[in-house]
């Protein structure tokens, strides 16, 4: 193994393979007990289904199906990036290089194996299942051109490799000599009308982008983006066009148009211009376009808080940088700006934000700046951990959310260009190192004595600037004798107030009293001004109010004088003609940088989640019940009949003849052999076709299962008789093969609910983390050390569980609240060994300690490749912290999901392909594949530009101010790529802001607590007043006009077009059956949509109006619903029938 994976990974260091070696170990174990569990003839397979990925070059031949691919692949890794070589792949395929393929079939193959090296091999909803067909078509010209049919699991994650899938077809598309694509205007019509349509009648895309931009996409795009149905919403306006072969909405067509080339151009342009790949330039105009647009307050849910409105001052200070827990899309604010917010924020909450990108999760620093608030009683305070308790009660405004710290690698990865720093410890100390260096050529004694200060301190001061803040009399000393500006902790937010606000506050300060101790400002005490007071909340300066006066003491009284001149002895006249900033340095004599330059619009996205998966309704066994098991779909309900009929795979008995659906036959214990049926004429078949019929065999039938008596032996071989078992209705899976009914015994015993694969899961939001103190993680120095971590970062060996020790790329952190369920699993899978397969039990899990070392299969959705992990502790957040290059192996990064873990021995038992639905999709989910080793150069793009640098250079900050491309400073920042093939591609990994603990956060969100939507709004709109970077009053709006009248309109025009259900069998029917009840199973019918679902928003609604005097408009709109749902359900109640007769007598 160790040789195997230095050949894999280049620049591997002893460790490293060790550590590899550790895993393969461990994961040889466990296949070694699943083949042997897998011979006993229970599962579909007799040998475990999960492959083992050797490196992308495997994962991609395996699924394109083309021999000799892996090792093109793997030739061409060695010489160029993987972009390059999907497309040298394309290009090979469409020469003819592996076969001699037709035209649409080369086009085909090349696309899809294009895409899947784009994509790592990983996610099937872009090359596999999200790709229809691609056929050549013809434009009215006469000319031909390339066509992509796109199906519904292209979704919107992955969207940068979805938005990359027209580029590689048009690449192919010149491959073979076609012509562009010609769209008519009715073509783009329709695709437009389609759009809109999918808004209204079917779901929200990621981006909300323009007609006008779709318009130039469309016309640009040099080939066909089109799809099968994949809603049953048809077009009214552009109906039947020759070349659009469906009304229908083509909603994997919409997607790649919609969140993929339009609403991600940005990044898409950033790939074909390091690619120089010709012909995609117009994407900068609709990146130009769509600039300007705040997406993230389109849609405002109830109960869901907007934090600031953009670029509103007071809001989240940008702080550029990255902690151990951040990056790869997670943000993080300072702990008591989440508890500040009402705790709507906790770990692992989903904050969508302005920019750089459209969201992130939420984690804690607390080295950052924290939220400024003033009281109740006119007191403007900094929280503090020691002063929370006694404030949190009082508050009246926040006046400044806090930092939000947002990594360079994240503006990168965006492709965006850089907002300007606010002036920071970090940046404030490069300019003191720059200083030292070109005045006293590095001699940090010199300059220690330049300004008197201990040789010691001053060093602190430059090398720890978080921890270690100078007093206000050593700042100013270094700024005046170092000629630095003032220290950020002594500078305000001066910029959000103007020059003549200064002359104000300097002539208020002129005229109070100031009181000094030992030629120190200790206090100011002024005049009580509404003016002064406004302008002091502005620059978010602490101060009281006493009686009839401001006042201010402290550190902030000295800055403050010596700020605004008073130790100035030249009489300095304001400018109005220059910035506030110069005037300042003019009264003081020092530079003073701008301290909050960009402030960043956020709102609240999705809750955290750390819960059991499972499917709707939760089942415990993949096994057909039919209608006999009731509404639950019982098994032991319906064992009560005796036997029962299903439908259910149809496999015949070569010795004795003996029918069943079982791979071993039940009479003589013989291996059994599929037997296939015609649909139509129902006689049975050595092969999947009927001659007589000329239509596909189908290898299931309708069955007499003897349900009771395999209940009953179920139960007598476990030992335990549950009291319910939830089985399917149905199965879906080609060959409708169903699981043995001990599993769900032992399931229901556990309380585990399987998935549609046959795993049983724990959903957890994905959070990054490269370096861990083993106190935060609950484990302890010596299992650590058994686990290979022996020293810390910084190479002392580890003897404190409060050093720093720097994660392996796939161990992870996993929540507290996921122990029970895990241990509830290994104890399945160690009973289901033991009295199921004769097999001696694997975890012997009995307490949460045991879970620590434990392999586990990461696995995202839309995709079909999990990823190896090992348990190494806990953390008492709802997420599950990892490497970045785990999340990214599983083609995720931390902006909000949640992916699924599974114990490993679980899922190589119990995983089978067979038990996937046949469908479009079906395989999406579940783990085909494991990838036992990452390599970092085959994870997604965006860890690559993973910033791991210890800190950012002087340049950075400047550069900055200048709005440079993020990409233009990619050499001045240390980034994954430029380590590749060396020993610190995996490892040294840099941070440069601390954190004293990871698990400092809100454990969770507000959102979850608060369980009824009027009480989430009341708290949602308590919070916008309270917020000084938030319009109460337009929040309000937002809410009404994007979630209350558009849930409200849409369940009214939902219940006039509604179908009805079964209560029984819940089919569903469009229109009621002319003999009133269902014809399936003769239940009850049931509307789907009632009155009160229509109506539920309408009182918050009128709150709403009411309270925040709305126009009028919105009170007539909402008027007009109430008489449209009074004419539907009451118009008639008083009018009372009469016979005919009658009336013709009246």
């Amino acid at each position: 193994m160790r040789i195997y994976v230095s050949k894999l990974i280049q620049g591997l260091t002893r460790d490293y393979e060790e550590y590899f070696s550790s895993l393969e170990n461990a994961l040889n174990e466990i296949i070694k007990v699943s083949v042997a569990a897998r011979k006993a003839g229970h599962d579909p397979k007799p040998y475990p289904e999960i492959r083992i990925a050797e490196d992308l070059a495997g994962l991609v031949e395996g699924f394109i199906g083309i021999p000799k691919l892996a090792d093109r692949i793997r030739v061409l890794l060695k010489r160029m990036s993987r972009e390059k070589v999907a497309f040298k792949i394309a290009e090979e395929i469409v020469r003819g290089r592996f076969s001699n393929f037709d035209e649409e079939k080369s086009a085909t193959h090349a696309i899809r194996a294009a895409l899947a090296i784009l994509t790592e091999g990983v996610t099937a909803a872009v090359y596999s299942e999200g790709i229809a067909k691609v056929s050549i078509k013809s434009n009215m010209d006469g000319s031909h051109y390339l066509a992509i049919y796109f199906a519904g699991p292209i979704r919107s994650a992955g969207g940068t490799e979805t938005a990359l899938t027209p580029v590689v077809a048009d690449f192919v598309r010149q491959l073979l000599g076609l012509d562009r694509y010609k769209p008519t205007e009715e073509e783009i019509n329709r695709f437009v009308e389609e759009l809109r349509l999918y808004e209204r009648e079917v779901g929200r895309f990621q981006y909300h982008v323009s007609d006008d931009n779709v318009r130039k996409a469309l016309r640009h795009i040099p080939v066909e983006i089109t799809g099968i149905p994949s809603d049953n919403v048809e077009v009214s306006s552009y109906r039947n066009l020759s070349r659009v072969e469906t009304n229908c909405l083509r909603g994997g067509a919409l997607r790649v148009v919609n969140d993929g080339i339009v609403g991600r151009a940005a990044k898409v342009l950033a790939i074909v211009e390091d690619l120089k790949i010709k012909g995609w330039e117009w994407l900068r105009e609709i990146k130009e376009a769509s600039r300007k647009k705040s997406s993230f307050m389109e849609d405002v849910p109830a109960g869901r808080p907007i934090l600031s409105f953009p670029s509103a001052k007071g809001g989240f200070r940008l702080r550029y940088g990255r902690a151990r827990n951040t990056g790869l899309a997670a943000i993080a604010v300072h702990p008591l700006t989440m508890r500040i917010l009402q705790n709507f924020l906790a770990g692992g909450t989903q904050l969508k934000i302005e920019t750089p990108g459209k969201s992130g999760i939420v984690l804690s620093v607390d080295s950052i700046e924290p939220p400024i608030v003033r009281l109740k009683d006119g007191s403007v305070v900094r929280v503090s951990y020691k002063n929370f308790n006694d404030i949190k009660d009082k508050i009246d405004k926040i006046l400044f959310l806090g930092d939000l710290l947002v990594s360079f690698g994240d503006f990168l990865y965006n492709n965006k260009s850089l907002l300007p720093s606010g002036y920071v410890e970090e940046w404030w100390a490069e300019e003191i190192r720059e200083v030292i260096n070109e005045k006293f050529n590095g001699d940090l004694k010199k300059a220690a004595a330049e300004v008197s200060i201990p040789l010691k301190f001053l060093q602190k001061y430059i090398d720890y600037p978080f921890d270690n803040v100078p007093s206000v009399e050593e700042a100013i000393r270094i700024s005046r004798f170092l000629q630095v500006p003032l220290h950020p902790a002594y500078t305000y937010f001066w910029s959000n107030i103007h020059p003549y606000e200064i002359r104000e506050l300097h002539n208020w300060l002129s005229e109070s009293k100031i009181e000094k101790a030992d030629g120190k400002i200790k206090k100011i005490r002024g005049r009580m001004e509404q003016r002064i007071k406004e302008i002091l909340e502005r620059i978010c300066l602490p101060h009281r109010i006493s009686g009839d006066d401001i006042l201010i003491e402290g550190n902030d009284a000295f800055s403050l004088a010596f700020t605004l001149g008073i130790y100035n002895s030249k009489n300095v006249e304001i400018n109005e003609e220059i910035s506030t900033l110069e005037n300042l340095h003019s009264l003081s004599g020092v530079k003073i940088r701008d301290k909050a330059p960009t402030f960043i619009g956020a709102r609240v996205g999705r809750p955290e989640k750390a819960s059991k998966r499972e499917m709707s309704p939760s089942v415990h066994v993949l096994f057909p019940v039919g209608l006999q098991g009731g509404s639950q779909r019982d098994i032991m309900r319906a064992s009560e009949r005796g036997s029962i009929k299903v439908t259910i795979s149809k496999r015949r008995c070569p010795k004795c003849q003996t029918l069943t659906f079982m791979r071993i036959c039940p009479k003589c214990g013989s291996e059994t052999i599929q037997e296939f049926t015609c649909p139509r004429c129902g006689r049975s078949l050595e092969k999947n076709h009927c001659p007589v019929c000329n239509v596909k065999a189908v290898c299931y039938d309708e069955q007499i299962v003897p349900l009771k008596e395999m209940v009953e032996k179920a139960c007598r071989k476990i030992g335990y008789r549950p009291k319910h078992v939830k089985g399917v209705k149905g199965l879906t899976n080609k060959t409708r093969t169903p699981e043995m009914i001990e599993k769900g015994i032992l399931r229901a015993k556990y309380s585990l609910s399987v998935y549609k694969d046959g795993t049983v899961r724990f959903d957890i939001t994905n959070a990054p983390l490269t370096h861990f103190k083993p106190r935060e993680i609950g484990c302890s120095i010596k299992k650590l050390r058994e686990l290979g971590y022996t020293y810390d970062y910084q190479g002392q060996p580890l003897v404190d569980p409060d050093q720093i020790c720097e994660l392996k790329v796939q161990d992870i952190i996993i929540p507290r609240r996921s122990i029970d369920y895990l241990i509830r699993i290994a104890r399945f899978v160690d009973e289901l060994l033991e009295k199921v397969y004769h097999l001696s039990p694997f975890y012997r899990i009995s307490r949460p300690e045991d879970l620590i070392g434990q392999l586990v299969i990461g696995l995202a959705p839309h995709t079909c490749a999990g990823v190896l992990g090992r348990i190494i502790g806990f953390t008492d957040l709802n997420v599950c912290f990892a490497h970045p290059f785990w999340h990214s192996a599983k083609r995720r990064d931390c902006d909000g999901d949640e992916d699924s873990i599974m114990l490993t021995l679980d899922a190589f038992l119990n995983f089978s392909r067979e038990y996937l639905p046949d469908r479009i999709g079906g395989i999406m989910d579940s783990p085909l594949f494991i990838i036992r080793v990452i390599n970092p150069r085959e994870v997604q793009r965006q860890a690559h530009e993973f910033d791991v640098a210890s800190k950012y250079p002087l340049s950075f900050y400047e550069e900055t101010l200048n709005g440079s491309n993020a990409r233009l400073l990619m050499k001045k920042i240390d980034i994954v790529k430029h380590r590749f093939g060396s020993e610190k591609q995996l490892q040294e990994f840099g941070f440069t802001v601390p954190t004293s603990n990871i698990n400092e956060a809100n454990r969770e969100s507000q959102y979850k607590k608060i369980k009824k939507m009027r009480d989430k709004l009341r708290a949602q709109l308590q919070l916008a007043e309270k917020i000084q970077a938030v319009d109460a009053k337009r929040v309000a709006e937002i809410v009404l006009t994007t979630h209350f009248l558009r849930d409200i309109s849409g369940n009214l025009r939902a219940y006039t077009s509604q179908s009805f259900r079964c209560k029984r069998c819940n089919k569903r029917f469009r229109r009621v059956p002319l003999i009133g009840k269902c014809p399936e199973c003769g239940g009850e019918l049931t509307l789907t949509v009632y009155r009160g679902g229509i109506e539920k928003y309408l009182e918050e609604a009128r709150n709403l109006i009411e309270r925040y005097g709305m126009p009028k408009y919105y009170a007539q709109r909402i008027h007009l619903i109430e008489e449209e749902i009074k004419s539907l359900f009451e118009s008639g109640e008083e009018t009372k029938q009469i016979s005919l007769s009658k009336f013709m007598n009246a």
